[in-house]
């Protein structure tokens, strides 16, 4: 009897889900910005798919990303549970802001989706089209004021190759640079800006319910599903996609690496992801190991040839 009730528990063991590592995700942003909505999205898919039992999202918003960069490099190397999110936005902040902390620090697992900028107006603007923004921009650039996300960062770099495709200084641009989207949105909302810019996703729920007017799109091509003309029908040469990434702590096995690896393609491969990616209005983008870490590589030394040709980054 005791052996059958060992058989049967053994039996049972081996029924339940084999779930990787709980894994706990920095989103180094505040809460309602892109990183935050990638975060939770992955929470979502890895714990509805059952690739692991418990994730859990926590937000170190500031500098671009940098401080939960440095916050999560220090305290995580060697912990294979560990997740940062991150992309493009963080490449530029760690430039601008001379981080001490880089993604060289961290192990990067995969690129996961992309999105176009998105540019917006209150809907008690006078201003209607992207002719009349850049007619604003070119007679006086300080009084245009855009509200996006962080200094360096992609909405801050598709505002200074606006300004210099329009034949404006791109240094005299009247930036302001929040943590996360949601203080982004409340500044647009509240008519404290002239503009506003950030991935499309952050404001198509105000754009269709008519408190946001969306006037420019930064894909080289008109997105289905999306009511909007390009920067370039604008008359402007300007193409800008954002991009998300994950990444691991330092300090880990090939071994770690690779259980990770396989978690998040899981993750992406399945299709809540896939209807989330519908949902939000982003690109596929998945790309993973050696590959996305070259591709890393060539991003960040064309990252800083922008901003120092917008006058970012000295």
């Amino acid at each position: 009897m005791k052996h059958f009730f060992l058989a049967s528990l053994i039996a049972g063991a081996m029924a339940l889900p084999a779930f990787a590592a709980d894994y706990s995700i920095i989103a180094p942003a505040g809460p309602g910005g892109g990183w935050d909505q990638t975060a939770r999205s992955l929470q979502t898919v890895l714990q509805d798919e059952k690739i692991s039992g418990s994730v859990q999202v926590v937000n170190v918003p500031g500098a671009g990303g940098t401080i939960g960069l440095a916050q999560f490099a220090s305290q995580n190397s060697g912990n294979p549970n560990a997740l940062i999110v991150g992309g493009y936005v963080m490449v530029g902040a760690i430039l601008t802001n001379q981080s001490p902390v880089t993604l060289k620090d961290v192990t990067p697992i995969a690129r996961l989706t992309g999105e176009y900028e998105a540019i917006v107006v209150p809907a008690a603007s006078p201003i209607q089209n992207m002719d009349d923004l850049v007619k604003a921009l070119k007679a006086d650039p300080g009084a245009v004021s855009w509200a996006g996300g962080s200094a360096g960062g992609t909405d801050h770099i598709a505002v200074g190759l606006i300004a210099k495709a329009a034949g404006v200084d791109p240094t005299k641009i009247n930036y302001v640079a929040y943590a996360g989207g949601g203080e982004a949105l409340a500044a647009i909302l509240g008519n404290q800006v002239t503009a506003g810019i950030s991935g499309y996703g952050e404001f198509e729920a105000q754009v269709k319910a008519g408190a946001l007017r969306l006037i420019a799109i930064s894909s080289a091509e008109r997105i289905e599903g999306i009511d909007a003309p390009t920067i370039k029908e604008g008359g402007l040469d300007v193409v800008v996609e954002n991009w998300r990434m994950v990444a691991a702590a330092p300090g880990l096995s090939a071994e770690q690496v690779s259980a990770i690896n396989a978690d998040i393609e899981k993750a992406v491969n399945s299709e809540a992801w896939k209807g989330i990616l519908k949902t939000k209005g982003w690109q596929n983008t998945y790309l993973a190991g050696d590959a996305f870490k070259e591709q890393l590589d060539k991003d960040i030394a064309a990252t800083e040839s922008i901003l120092k040709d917008i006058g970012l980054v000295k």
